[in-house]
């Protein structure tokens, strides 16, 4: 079967070479000259909307009421090369592929992170979920696809049919940050009891936060320990 894959890959890359999106390099979606210039965070922030840099992984007294842990993510959203590579990935024509590179950017973030996650036997990824319909539109989740990387990376069970998303929302992305609250509210579902299991919520960017934290409001009645929010990028 490995000898088919990489027959299968070699046959695909020889007839639809990769590019690197930001200097053109023949070979992979972000060469290792361009993949170096991405300078991952150490460090993690508060989910306050001018976060502060934490000392320990975690929120601010000012966050404290929120449903959300805390958050990981990577690179800040402005980021020209990196926000590049997201909308690959997100907007026609798709690039499902960027899931294990921008899967690969969290990992390293973990790595680097003064205060990495303590995984367990009692750790699963859990996908922020689209609407059937925009789903199918798309073709996959994106929020799945860097799950799907992230676990098997990491060697943690992913739980992909535990969040539903039980309301057809408007675009978080063409609203305000009020409108966004309103918009997601009561929007998601549980499938199934968590008892007490410790959650790994993804999603690739983190703007308000208002999805993020509806999701996590859910997940908490569903029995949740923790919920910790993880992301590629934060805008």
């Amino acid at each position: 079967m490995k000898i088919l894959f990489f027959l299968k890959k070699s046959v695909l890359d020889l007839f639809f070479p990769k590019f690197c999106f930001s200097c053109r390099e023949e070979g992979s979606y972000l060469c290792q000259d361009c993949l170096s210039t991405l300078e991952i965070l150490e460090y993690q922030y508060c989910l306050c909307k001018k976060p502060l840099r934490l000392v320990l992984a975690g929120k601010c007294r000012s966050c404290y009421y929120k449903k959300l842990n805390g958050l990981y993510f990577a690179l800040p959203y402005q980021n020209q090369l990196l926000r590049k590579l997201i909308h690959k990935f997100k907007y026609e024509p798709y690039v499902k592929e960027l899931a294990e590179l921008l899967s690969s950017l969290i990992i390293s973030h973990f790595k680097l992170s003064n205060k990495p996650p303590r995984f367990g036997l009692d750790w699963v990824f859990i996908p922020i979920p689209l609407s059937i319909k925009r789903e199918k539109k798309r073709g996959f989740n994106q929020a799945k696809e860097i799950a799907k990387e992230l676990s098997k990376k990491l060697n943690l069970p992913l739980a992909d049919d535990i969040l539903l998303k039980i309301k057809e929302t408007f675009p978080q992305v063409e609203l305000e940050e009020e409108a966004r609250i309103e918009n997601i509210k009561e929007s998601f579902a549980a499938s199934r009891k968590l008892n007490g299991k410790k959650i790994l919520l993804i999603d690739d960017v983190y703007t308000t936060g208002a999805t993020m934290e509806e999701c996590a409001k859910t997940l908490k009645v569903a029995g949740a320990k923790e919920i910790w929010g993880v992301v590629v990028a934060r805008g």
